[in-house]
């Protein structure tokens, strides 16, 4: 079962409710308070329920949005693509997502930077089907292939290109097939709907537990990932639009302080320890599948929010191998201003 959450009718409705009551907008790039005269956030997660941006519902759940004093509405959808471009509209403040999108977007003339760094890996892994595993047995099998990405666009899609271009296959030789996360993924590996997959844990651990298929490329730890990628691949984020955090620097200082104490609580905690503090739905029934699918994710967390070292300039070789934007801006694409240290480090 999903975890009852407002969706996007729900956010563009929203404006109309927040007329009627006490809370009060200015000017600074779509900054407002509440009732109680507390900063008001909304930060749009790519699948909240998501293992890989655990770290915004559990930050929700601990309590440290409110001690810090800062409102914060965590909204969801499906795709961090979708998420993304209901940023760019200015519905919400900020996104729990891939950082990779900070560069993508850069090349698109648009300015993003990632404020705290939630994960120095993907967390996620290429899952193949139990049918299809006899002749896919690496990225290298990748040609003729039915692949499941979360959405056209999406950090399972960039990951999936580059894997494929990193063995002389073209998107053009595979099938992209949008098969989005959990109920949907499983439903389009085990029907034939694709082949194989791109895809984040509970939906991982689902599958292994069903015998419907098997991980064939592992970017859930450090080792798994430096062998796909060549090295560490900043991933789940939270990310604002420039303008927002230069001109709201102690509210986005607020909200990085709450994910701060959050990466170092996940950092001295176990895994069922943490399951524990998520929502009981978000366990689908299975709560010991839903604490290993949490224990095998783990690796992927950082300690304190930083961005890893060298971690920026993997994803831009990434994305600069397949992606024709990025590709044609790669040597003017300024890293520095893709993500910011200053805010972690007041925290610290």
């Amino acid at each position: 079962m999903r975890p009852r959450t407002h969706k996007l009718a729900a956010l563009v409705a929203l404006p109309l409710a927040l007329a009627a009551l006490s809370a009060c907008r200015d000017s600074r790039a779509g900054a407002s308070t509440n009732a109680a005269g507390q900063p008001q956030v909304k930060i749009m997660v790519g699948g909240i329920d998501k293992v890989i941006y655990l770290p915004a519902k559990l930050t929700e759940q601990l309590g440290y949005f409110k001690e810090q004093g800062v409102d914060v509405q965590l909204l969801t959808e499906p795709s961090g693509a979708s998420a993304e471009n209901v940023l760019l509209a200015g519905q919400v403040q900020g996104v729990v997502g891939f950082y990779d999108h900070t560069v993508t977007l850069q090349a698109q003339g648009k300015c993003l930077t990632s404020v705290v760094q939630l994960a120095k890996t993907p967390g996620e892994a290429e899952v193949v089907s139990t049918q299809a595993a006899g002749s896919l047995t690496g990225a290298r099998d990748f040609k003729g292939k039915k692949l499941g990405v979360t959405s056209p666009g999406s950090s399972t899609d960039y990951l999936t290109q580059y894997l494929a271009a990193k063995n002389g296959i073209k998107a053009a030789d595979y099938s992209t097939v949008k098969a989005g996360a959990g109920s949907t993924f499983i439903a389009a590996l085990s029907n034939g709907g694709i082949d194989a997959g791109m895809t984040t844990d509970p939906t991982i651990a689902n599958v292994e537990a069903k015998g419907l298929g098997k991980v064939l490329v592992d970017m859930r730890t450090e080792e798994g990932t430096r062998q796909a990628l060549g090295g560490l691949y900043p991933a789940a984020s939270l990310y604002m639009g420039c303008d927002y955090v230069k001109a709201n620097p102690q509210t986005v200082q607020k909200v990085v302080n709450a994910f701060v104490k959050t990466m170092r609580w996940i950092g001295s905690h176990d895994a069922s320890e943490i399951a524990a503090k998520m929502p009981a739905d978000y366990a689908g029934g299975n709560q010991a599948l839903y604490v290993k699918s949490i224990k095998d994710s783990s690796p992927m967390f950082t300690s304190d929010g930083r961005m890893p070292e060298g971690g920026p300039q993997t994803v831009l070789d990434v994305l600069g191998t397949f992606n024709d934007k990025v590709k044609a801006k790669k040597d003017a694409i300024k890293l520095e201003e893709t993500y910011t240290t200053a805010f972690v480090d007041k925290a610290s």
